[in-house]
């Protein structure tokens, strides 16, 4: 085992990537692409990253599942998360007049087991390795007397909603919140306008097949759209405060879903996601971001949400550091889990799409029932109440050296701690022989490296 966890740390050293502030809206200077000139769409760039990492859990849980991280839940396992291309002719923020675009992005890793759109190269492989299309999207602007125009965004595209996204190189961390992870839709088939109202105020409204899903009768789980709206504030004091909030509202439940063994109409039974991020620059050198997150699934009377607080602080060229403090509650009634569970397997997340159960000790409406967290007494049954909180601390560190070509490295060590802090006896991390959680807190210890290009 030790020897393993050494050959993991090495390996994970030896990949190289490259840093991006982790506010949505950079103000730093990306490195430049390759650009070629075409009469249809000008420039057109390519850019992409590799990011692989490994995670260390004292505990070593039987089950190999670090509870609650989903995306670096593999416990003392190299793995590369991420093969990530890009091709892509971006719009000109500062050009007022009609113009067109689009975006590609594929990837290819560990990540992609969460990813999928529904029956869109979901069950291509049994591996963990896996394929997956993040964005393909044709973009567009459009002017508007008085006004900014307005942005539209058509196609498959990662949700806006959030501050954290599926691209992990411009995430400050490794490892995710719980509010990524289980709180937010991850992609969407559609189309959504921003609406540039005044220099301040921007309106925000789309129409999608809803989370992860594609078009038509093989692309849903469902036969329902979502509606997605909000607004977004910025250029407040000085320039130095955003505000975005948004909500999607749609179905998302599989057809042939049941309440304690009684099917309903999943057409009629809506999902209703809520986030807000507050992203301050205080300085050149700190930036604070606050994310406040709800989730609720009418048909199982489930709901999550809670406040991811995130303080990011520049120390020079070579060092960035980034604390993140987190409280997410996720409550349920009539004995279901949770949003909160694990998915240990390569097919496990795509297999709660299609309503496919692979425990049913558990009953939780909302994904595979692999493990959510059923350790000590009192989950199955009753009402389930538990609230989890997280912190977590990492470095970004960008060696001095000389790259070639385009190329950026960054190496990010981190520590991080998770603890159930409701919820009583509830025992949800360091799974045992039995199946079930035997600890109500864990630690984690984490180091990715991004090469960039």
């Amino acid at each position: 085992m030790f020897l393993r966890s050494v050959i993991s740390f090495a390996a994970a050293l030896c990949v190289a990537g490259v840093f991006a502030q982790a506010a949505r809206a950079d103000d730093t200077v990306p490195p430049a692409h390759p650009v070629w000139v075409d009469p249809l769409f000008g420039g057109i760039q390519l850019s992409g990253h590799i990011e692989g990492g490994v995670s260390f859990n004292p505990d070593s849980p039987k089950n190999n599942i670090s509870f609650g991280q989903a995306f670096t839940d593999r416990d003392n396992s190299f793995r590369v998360n991420q093969t990530m291309l890009n091709i892509e002719a971006d719009l000109d923020p500062k050009n007022d007049g009609f113009q067109y675009g689009f975006k590609f992005t594929g990837m290819y890793g560990t990540d992609s087991r969460y990813t999928h759109f529904f029956n869109e190269f979901d069950r291509s492989t049994s591996s963990p390795y896996q394929w997956d299309i993040v964005e393909a999207a044709a973009l567009f602007h459009a002017p508007i007397p008085a006004t900014g125009g307005v942005d539209i965004t058509v196609g498959q595209y990662p949700t806006p909603l959030g501050f954290e996204v599926i691209d992990n190189s411009v995430n400050p961390l490794y490892s995710h919140s719980y509010i990524f992870n289980y709180g937010l839709p991850f992609k969407h088939t559609g189309l959504y306008g921003t609406f540039h109202v005044t220099d301040m105020l921007d309106l925000w409204a789309g129409f999608d097949s809803g989370v992860n899903a594609d078009l038509g009768a093989r692309g849903d789980n469902n036969n329902s759209g979502a509606l997605l709206g909000g607004f977004g504030l910025n250029n407040l004091l000085d320039g130095n405060l955003t505000i975005l909030g948004l909500a999607h509202v749609g179905v998302e439940n599989p057809t042939g879903s049941t309440v304690n063994g009684k099917a309903f109409n999943v057409n009629q039974a809506l999902r209703e996601y809520f986030d807000g991020v507050v992203t301050y620059k205080i300085n050149d050198s700190w930036t604070a971001v606050t994310e406040l997150n709800l989730v609720h699934d009418d048909a199982y009377k489930v709901t999550a949400g809670g406040v991811a607080q995130y303080g990011i602080f520049k120390w020079n060229d070579q060092w960035s550091f980034t604390g993140r403090a987190e409280i997410f509650a996720d409550q349920a009634k009539n004995g279901f889990t949770g949003f909160v569970c694990a998915f240990p397997g390569s097919e496990d997340a795509v297999d709660a799409q299609r309503n496919i159960v692979s425990n049913v000790a558990t009953k939780n409406p909302v994904g595979n029932q692999a493990y959510c967290g059923t350790g000590g007494t009192g989950t199955t049954g009753g009402a389930y109440n538990l609230t989890y909180g997280e912190l977590t601390m990492g470095a970004a560190y960008t060696p001095p050296l000389t790259m070639p070509g385009t190329l950026g490295l960054v190496i990010r060590p981190e520590a991080r701690f998770d603890s159930i802090i409701g919820g009583g006896r509830q025992k949800p991390f360091n799974v045992g022989a039995a199946g079930v959680g035997t600890k109500t807190s864990q630690v984690t210890l984490a180091i990715d490296a991004i090469l960039s290009f």
